[in-house]
């Protein structure tokens, strides 16, 4: 069976999800006025989790933090140029080179009942084929002018679900959505 596969992220109010360069110090700055203990739902949304999809940019960003923030949780990298992962990876990461059909079978081979599919152009790669099944997308208070949007161009237009809003003190506002492929 396949894995549900979701994603949870943050956009900037114009529609981006990191600068031009992958910086995201406009969501840095704006995590300051989060109140202490708040994290917005995402501990409840790893509870979901079975494993991480993500591209190389994504994985790249993720890699430079201070800490690695998956623990053991299983992550798939998806990348058709690396042929390895880099020395430093953690054990729990696995390098996919093949199609995103590919990927669920190999996931649920892997035991994955829910995949968080993370970063611009894995989302974008798992709306066109029409595998995303719902996204929490969290709309920060800031206009960063450009940047990586979140989505891209499709072939045909996606029907969208709302499922739930909530609004934060402090600014942000989180909408959770089911996509409807015709």
């Amino acid at each position: 069976m396949k894995p549900a596969c979701t994603s949870f992220i943050a956009t900037s109010l114009d529609g981006y999800i990191a600068r031009q360069d992958g910086g995201l110090d406009w969501l840095d700055a704006a995590n300051q006025s989060v109140t202490a203990g708040e994290d917005c739902g995402y501990a409840a949304y790893m509870r979901t989790i079975d494993a991480l999809v993500m591209g190389r940019s994504t994985f790249e960003k993720v890699a430079s933090f201070p800490e690695w923030p998956y623990g053991d949780l299983p992550v798939y990298v998806l990348s058709r140029g690396w042929t390895a992962l880099p020395a430093e990876t953690p054990a729990s990461v696995r390098l996919h080179n093949g199609s995103v059909d590919e990927l669920l079978a190999r996931a649920a081979q892997d035991g994955c009942r829910g995949l968080y599919i993370d970063g611009g152009k894995t989302v974008q790669a798992f709306i066109q084929a029409r595998l995303l099944d719902e996204i929490t997308v969290t709309t920060i208070p800031v206009l960063i002018g450009s940047g990586r949007r979140l989505f891209g161009e499709l072939d045909a237009d996606v029907a969208v679900e709302h499922i739930v809003t909530q609004a934060y003190p402090f600014g942000f506002v989180q909408s959770r959505y089911k996509l409807l492929y015709a």
